[in-house]
Formats: structure tokens, C-alpha cells, sequence
């Protein structure tokens, strides 16, 4: 689920030590300790993916209420929200095993390792996530409601077949369209206060829509050599630097205009801190076409860490906006 975003740092980080433990064999196989299995199993969920969906889901509830949801509801949905983009994730990587042996950022992933060296097997991986994805659903359904729950299954979905099946290996516009899998939380967030989906949180998903493409072709620029020896048509591959900035700036105008779209909902405080924090981040973008043009390398992973921080202020915005009993 997240998008937007299977290359986080972090996603991958107990790897080496999971390779590294020493296996015992039993009749002829490795005997793995539960306790690396698990952790391996954990790593394939990508956790610091599943942090910044959680970041965009809470301040939604927020906005919502208008306040405070009842802390059973956002817990159970904070739960099933986490549950739900673990099994995306773990889908995911079970999928893209193959590709993941070939890059050299993602090589170290559980399920890229093989023969001796693999500490959980394809099967497991699968099995894992399926599970992840049922527990997500029932977990929502039971405690939440049940479009909470469809709408989670749904970015499950959306993710695995649309985006990682679909479109990823197949065309440059993979994250485009592929990417709505990473917004999908809002309205789960939003299903799970009201029991319904109305204009706000769409626009809130126009946001994040369009927040996707800058913050992941920055992240592609950085790793364009691994993409390209997957095999993978991200834009940063099969176009020009210039075209991919241009096309970065777009988007990054689209999503500072979605974001003034709220302001009727959201209030006048809101408002102006969105306007100040689109205007710092259109800065961002504009000199990232600059300096790549002048060859600066660095520029696209400093665009990629300045897009998460701009997310999560934005939406720690709305959720101080939402609480406030002023500036609506």
C-alpha cells in the first residue's frame, strides 16, 4: 500500500544480519530460529513505509471528528490500517523477488537471498501476507466498519494487481497510476469516523495522488542504474533528466493546488501554513531542476527527503487545525 514507496531507506535494514546468522541443518535442511524468521517475515512489511501511511490516516480522522475520535477507534483503526499495508508490502516483495536480487539497494531483502543464504521461503512470504491481509480485514470490519475494511482491502488490491502485476515492470507511468494504492488511507481514515466518503477526503487523496510522482521519481533519479538493470521503465530510465524534472514540477504544482482545495473544509489557519509549505516545497522543486541541469547528483535524494518532510508537515498541519476549537 504507500506508494507510495517500496524503496524507503529502512525497508530493507535487517537484512545483513538476517543472512548473517549462522543456520544448523536437520536431515539435510538449515535449521532457521523462529526468532529470525519472524524478524525476516517483519522486514518484508516494510515498516518505515507504514509510518508515513499512518501519518496521512490520524490527522484524517481528526479532521473528521473535528477533534478527538474515541482512542478504541483510532486505535483499532491505526491497527488495521498497519495490518493492511503490511500484506500490500509483503505481497509486493514476494512478487518482485526476482527484480529485487538484481538491484543492488534491495539485494539484501529476505527474499532476495537464495539457496543457503534464504532465511524464509517464497511460500512463507506469501502465506504471510495473505494472512496480514485477512486479519486487516476482519480487524476493520469487526471493531471499525466494513467500508473502512473494503476500502483497505481495496489499496491491498490496487497495489498487488494494478500497480506491482500491472504496471510496474510494463510502462513509465507505473507510479503515476499506481501510486493512488498510498492514498487509499485517508479514506479509510475518514470511512472509519463517519461510515461514509465524502469531498474532503478525495481531496486529500488528490494530495497524496499527486505528491507520489515528485517524491518517488526523486528517489528513481538517485537508483536510475538499478532500475535499469532490473529491467524496470521508471521515468528516471527511459527519459531524459530534464523531461523527469519537468514533469516533477507539474505534479508538484497539482498537489500545492490540491492542498489550497481543502481550505473551506479545513479552515484559515490551515490554509495559510499549506500555502507557506507548498511555496517552500515549489522552491525545492524548481532548484532541483537547476542543479541537475548543472550536474549536481545529491539534488534528487535531498528533493526525496524534503518531500517526506513536507507530508508530514502538511498533515500534522490538518491535525492541529482539526483540534483547534479556532481557525476553522
Amino acid at each position: 500500500m504507500t506508494h507510495a514507496t517500496d524503496l524507503l531507506p529502512g525497508a530493507r535494514s535487517a537484512g545483513p544480519q538476517a543472512q548473517a546468522q549462522p543456520q544448523v541443518l536437520v536431515a539435510g535442511h538449515p535449521r532457521r530460529p523462529a526468532r529470525l524468521v519472524a524478524r525476516s517475515l517483519f522486514v518484508l512489511t516494510k515498516p518505515r513505509i507504514i509510518e508515513l501511511l499512518l501519518v496521512t490516516t490520524l490527522p484524517t480522522m481528526l479532521l473528521a471528528e473535528h477533534g478527538w475520535p474515541p482512542a478504541w477507534l483510532i486505535a483499532a483503526t491505526l491497527a488495521g490500517g498497519a495490518l493492511a499495508a503490511g500484506s500490500a508490502n509483503t505481497l509486493n516483495c514476494f512478487i518482485d523477488r526476482d527484480i529485487d536480487a538484481l538491484m543492488r539497494r534491495t539485494s539484501r531483502r529476505p527474499l532476495a537471498a537464495s539457496g543457503a543464504k534464504a532465511v524464509i521461503r517464497p511460500g512463507e512470504a506469501l502465506a504471510s501476507g495473505i494472512v496480514l491481509g485477512a486479519a486487516a480485514t476482519l480487524l476493520l470490519g469487526l471493531t471499525v466498519n466494513w467500508l473502512a475494511a473494503a476500502l483497505a482491502d481495496g489499496a491491498i488490491l490496487f497495489y498487488v494487481f494494478v500497480y506491482t502485476l500491472g504496471l510496474k515492470r510494463r510502462t513509465a507511468s507505473n507510479i503515476v497510476i499506481g501510486g493512488a494504492a498510498g492514498c487509499f488511507p485517508v479514506l479509510v481514515g475518514w470511512a472509519a469516523v463517519t461510515g461514509r466518503v465524502s469531498l474532503a477526503p478525495v481531496v486529500l487523496f488528490a494530495v497524496i495522488f499527486f505528491w507520489t510522482p515528485p517524491h518517488f521519481w526523486a528517489l528513481a533519479m538517485k537508483f536510475r542504474d538499478d532500475y535499469a538493470a532490473a529491467g524496470v521503465p521508471m521515468l528516471p530510465v527511459v527519459a531524459p533528466a530534464a523531461v523527469v524534472t519537468r514533469k516533477i514540477l507539474f505534479y508538484s504544482y497539482a498537489m500545492v493546488a490540491a492542498t489550497l482545495v481543502l481550505i473551506p473544509y479545513a479552515g484559515w489557519l490551515y490554509g495559510g501554513c499549506a500555502a507557506g509549505l507548498g511555496a517552500w516545497f515549489l522552491v525545492r522543486a524548481h532548484q532541483l531542476r537547476a542543479r541537475v541541469a548543472d550536474g549536481d547528483t545529491r539534488a534528487p535524494i535531498r528533493l526525496f527527503h524534503q518531500s517526506i518532510a513536507y507530508l508530514t508537515l502538511l498533515f500534522a498541519v490538518v491535525a492541529v487545525a482539526a483540534v483547534l476549537p479556532w481557525g476553522r
